[in-house]
């Protein structure tokens, strides 16, 4: 398991991110018209993976924000905005800030992102709720950037996640 804080008192999650280099692993999550999505659905494209608690946070909102204005400039590549959140709040919050540059997913289903990640929370007040993390993708499916963030009231780093797509 990871050991991250929240408020600076220890919480944990399952494990620890996919490896760099290594194949992303696959997931079914929910999209805001409760479809179903994989991540084999995006290959051909790289993929950001910013994975949050819950975008009724100021940190998570703002996380989908920056990334929501970071996605507007980058060739080739989609932002998938990560939480337990139920999608009908996703699309709320989403048509409420004018978010149209990044796609909002749901793990509220059964949480095999979570797990299959390791980003869900194993103890403290968050648990089962996603961790803070990115995790950025190549076309071809294999894993180029990782951050767990380790303070769960911090933003992840934007620039090093993005600075990951070119290379």
């Amino acid at each position: 398991m990871a050991s991250v804080t929240l408020k600076g008192n220890e919480i944990h999650t399952l494990g620890t991110l996919p490896a760099n280099g290594g194949k992303a692993p696959e997931f079914q999550l929910t999209k805001n018209d409760l479809s179903t999505v994989k991540l084999s659905d995006y290959e051909g494209s790289r993929v950001v993976l910013n994975i949050f608690p819950s975008v009724d946070t100021g940190t998570c909102a703002q996380s989908v924000r920056q990334f929501n204005q970071e996605a507007a400039e980058l060739d080739n590549t989609i932002v998938l905005c990560i939480s337990k959140d139920l999608p009908f709040a996703q699309a709320r919050f989403c048509g409420a800030e004018g978010i149209e540059n990044v796609e909002m997913l749901s793990d509220f289903k059964d949480g095999n992102f979570g797990k299959g990640y390791n980003v869900a929370f194993s103890d403290g007040p968050l648990a089962p709720l996603l961790s803070r993390a990115v995790v950025v993708v190549d076309e071809k499916g294999n894993v180029l950037y990782t951050e767990q963030v380790a303070e769960t009231t911090e933003e992840p780093n934007y620039k090093a996640a993005l600075e990951a797509l070119m290379n």
